[in-house]
C-alpha cells in the first residue's frame, strides 16, 4: 500500500528556529503509529527583535510567504508566530487566516490555513478550558496583549509569566526543562489548562508531559495546538504519542 505524504507549509519569522523542529518532531512521532508521512517547507518573514513595531512589519510580509508556499502546493499552511497575530488586535487570527487563504486561491493552489494564535484558542476550547495560566517569553506589554487577546476569546487568564526576552534567538535558546521550575511561580488555583509556552519559538516539548504529571491538569503549548489544528485541517487522526493532553487524547 502506498503511504500518503502530506506537505506541511510554515510561514515563520526569519529568526525562528523552533517551529521547524517541534512540529516535525510531533509529526514524526505520529508516523510511528500511523501510515501517513510528512514533508516540511518554509517561507520566512524578517524579524529579529520581538517588539510590536517589528511584528507589525513582519506580518505585512506574510501574504508573499503564502504565495511562495502555495507554489509548492502544500497541503496545509501554518503561520508560525502567535504574538505577531495577537499584537495586531483582538480576533485578528480570523482576518489573517482569510487573507492568507485568499492568496492561495489566487495562485490556483487553495490550502487550509492555521495560525498559531487561532490554533491556541481552538485548542483551549477542545480541552474545555475556562480558566488558564500562561507562560510567555515576551516583554510584559506584549504578554499583556496576549492575555487580553485570550480573555477576549472567552477565557479567564488566572495568572501569567513574562520572561521578558526581546531577542528572538535568545528565546529559542531557552532550555525547555527550565519550565519545570518556572511554572511553579504561577497561581494555578482553579486553572483548567496550563499553556506552558504561548510562543512557537520558545521550546517546551520535552517538558510538557512531565509538568502534566506533576499538576494533573492538561498542559499544552502554541506548537502543540498548531500541530493538532494542522492534523484536523488535513482530516487526519490527531493522536500523537507525545506532546501533552491535546495530542494524546488523555482528556
Amino acid at each position: 500500500m502506498t503511504k500518503k505524504t502530506y506537505r506541511i507549509g510554515q510561514i515563520v519569522p526569519s529568526s525562528n528556529v523552533t517551529m521547524e523542529t517541534e512540529i516535525p518532531a510531533l509529526l514524526r512521532s505520529r508516523e510511528t503509529i500511523s501510515p501517513e508521512r510528512f514533508t516540511f517547507h518554509s517561507s520566512r518573514m524578517r524579524m529579529k527583535k520581538v517588539t510590536k513595531e517589528e511584528l507589525e512589519a513582519m506580518d505585512a510580509q506574510s501574504l508573499k510567504c503564502a504565495q511562495e508556499l502555495s507554489d509548492a502546493r502544500v497541503d496545509v499552511m501554518g503561520y508560525a508566530c502567535l504574538v505577531a497575530i495577537m499584537s495586531m488586535g483582538r480576533g485578528y487570527h480570523c482576518v489573517s487566516e482569510t487573507n492568507l487563504y485568499e492568496e492561495t486561491v489566487k495562485n490556483d493552489a487553495p490550502a487550509p490555513i492555521v495560525t498559531s494564535a487561532g490554533a491556541l484558542i481552538n485548542g483551549l476550547n477542545v480541552l474545555g478550558a475556562k480558566k488558564v495560566a500562561v507562560i510567555t517569553p515576551y516583554m510584559k506589554p506584549l504578554t499583556q496583549l496576549v492575555v487580553d487577546y485570550i480573555e477576549h476569546q472567552g477565557f479567564e487568564v488566572v495568572d501569567s509569566i513574562a520572561l521578558e526576552i526581546a531577542d528572538n534567538l535568545e528565546v529559542a535558546a531557552q532550555n525547555p526543562m527550565n519550565l519545570l521550575d518556572i511554572y511553579k511561580r504561577l497561581n494555578l488555583e482553579g486553572v483548567d489548562v496550563l499553556v506552558v509556552s504561548a510562543c512557537v519559538q520558545m521550546p517546551s516539548l520535552e517538558a510538557i508531559d512531565a509538568i502534566e504529571k506533576e499538576i494533573g491538569i492538561p498542559v499544552t503549548s502554541a506548537a502543540v495546538c498548531t500541530t493538532y489544528e494542522m492534523l484536523k485541517k488535513l482530516g487526519l487522526d490527531t493522536k500523537v504519542p507525545m506532546g501533552g493532553a491535546l495530542l494524546s487524547g488523555k482528556y
